[in-house]
C-alpha cells in the first residue's frame, strides 16, 4: 500500500496539532506545511522535518490531500483549487463564510472525484460516540458551550466559532427539517456576537435550546437530551457520558424509580480519530462521517441564527438612537 502525501495549509494553532496527527499515522507521509506568515511556516516545518510552503499553490501536483486550517475568510478559495485538481481535502469549519461557497466546494467534491471532509472535533468525541446506540427519538436538548474569550476563534461570531458544534450534532440527532428558529445574541468583548442563545423547533415537534458564550470565565461543553423514559447527559470536557432510565420499582406512589448508568471515558484524541477517518474515506471510497452536505446543513442553521440576532441588534440600536 502507497503512503498518501499530505500537506497541511495554515500552520497555526490548530494546522500545527493537524500536522503532528498525520506523522502519527504509517500509512501516510506528511510532506509540507504550508502558511502565508513565514516564521510561523518554518517553525512548524522544523519541527516536523518536513518542507516549509508559503503559495499552497506550488502543492497541487505534489499532494494527494490536505487539511486546510486557514482563516475561515481563506477556506473557500483554498480548498476550490485543491478539490478542482482531484485532491482530497478535511476542512475545519465552519466550512466556508457563505452556503454558495459551501454548495460550490460539495459540487466541485462530486464532479472531481475527491473526498471533502468537513471538522466537526466533537463527532469524534468518546462521549458523543457513546451516544449512539441510545437515542431514539429525542423530544427536547438542551446544550451549553461556555469559553473564556480567545483572540484565536475571534474572526467569526460565537454561533460560527462555537456554537456550529452543537448546531452539527442536534441536526445529526434529530433527523428532521427546522421547522422555526427564535435567537437572541450580543456583541459583549469583540464587534461580533459573543454569546447567543437560540430555540430551534424541528417538524417531527423536538425543541433544540441551544447556547454558546465565549466571555465565560470557565470552560463547559455540555448537551441533555430527553426522550421517552430516558434523560441523558453528555459532558464533552469531561467525557462523562451517563443515561437515566425509568426502572420498575416507584420512589414514591405512582412515581418511577430511576436507573442510573454512568460511563467516564479515558481522555481520547478526537483529533487523530477525526484524520484517521478521513485517510479511511478516501482508502475505502467511502462517505466522509462528517460530509460537505452535513457541514453546510450546520452552516445553513449557524447563518440563519446570526440573521436573527443580528436583525435584532440593529432594531434595538434603532430604537436606542
Amino acid at each position: 500500500m502507497h503512503k498518501l502525501k499530505c500537506a497541511v495549509i495554515g500552520a497555526g494553532y490548530l494546522g500545527r496539532f493537524h500536522a503532528q496527527k498525520y506523522q502519527l499515522l504509517e500509512d501516510v507521509e506528511l510532506i509540507a506545511i504550508c502558511d502565508v506568515n513565514s516564521n510561523t511556516c518554518t517553525t512548524v516545518a522544523n519541527e516536523l522535518h518536513v518542507a516549509a510552503y508559503l503559495d499552497y499553490h506550488e502543492l497541487l501536483n505534489s499532494v494527494d490531500a490536505v487539511s486546510i486550517a486557514a482563516t475561515t475568510t481563506a477556506h473557500y478559495e483554498i480548498a476550490k483549487q485543491f478539490l478542482q485538481n482531484g485532491i482530497h481535502v478535511l476542512l475545519e469549519k465552519p466550512m466556508t463564510e457563505t452556503i454558495a461557497q459551501a454548495e460550490e466546494l460539495i459540487a466541485l467534491a462530486k464532479k472531481h472525484n475527491a473526498k471533502l471532509q468537513i471538522g466537526h472535533l466533537e463527532r469524534f468525541n468518546a462521549a458523543r460516540l457513546a451516544l449512539t446506540t441510545h437515542i431514539h427519538e429525542p423530544l427536547f436538548i438542551e446544550s451549553h458551550r461556555l469559553a473564556p474569550f480567545n483572540p484565536r476563534g475571534a474572526d467569526v461570531n460565537v454561533i460560527l466559532d462555537l456554537m456550529i458544534h452543537d448546531i452539527d450534532i442536534i441536526q445529526t440527532l434529530v433527523h428532521s427539517k427546522i421547522q422555526h428558529i427564535a435567537a437572541q445574541g450580543a456583541p459583549i468583548l469583540s464587534q461580533s456576537i459573543d454569546i447567543a442563545n437560540a430555540r430551534i423547533t424541528f417538524a417531527n415537534r423536538c425543541v433544540a435550546n441551544v447556547t454558546a458564550s465565549r466571555i465565560s470565565f470557565k470552560t463547559e461543553r455540555k448537551t441533555r437530551i430527553f426522550q421517552k423514559d430516558t434523560y441523558i447527559s453528555i459532558d464533552y470536557q469531561n467525557k462523562q457520558f451517563a443515561v437515566f432510565e425509568k426502572g420498575s420499582g416507584e420512589m414514591f406512589p405512582g412515581i418511577p424509580d430511576v436507573i442510573r448508568h454512568q460511563s467516564v471515558f479515558e481522555q481520547s484524541d478526537a483529533l487523530l480519530e477525526e484524520i484517521k477517518a478521513f485517510i479511511h474515506c478516501i482508502r475505502n471510497d467511502t462517505t466522509p462521517i462528517v460530509s460537505g452536505e452535513e457541514g453546510c446543513a450546520a452552516l445553513t442553521t449557524a447563518e440563519t441564527i446570526t440573521a436573527l440576532i443580528n436583525d435584532d441588534l440593529q432594531i434595538r440600536n434603532a430604537n436606542i438612537n
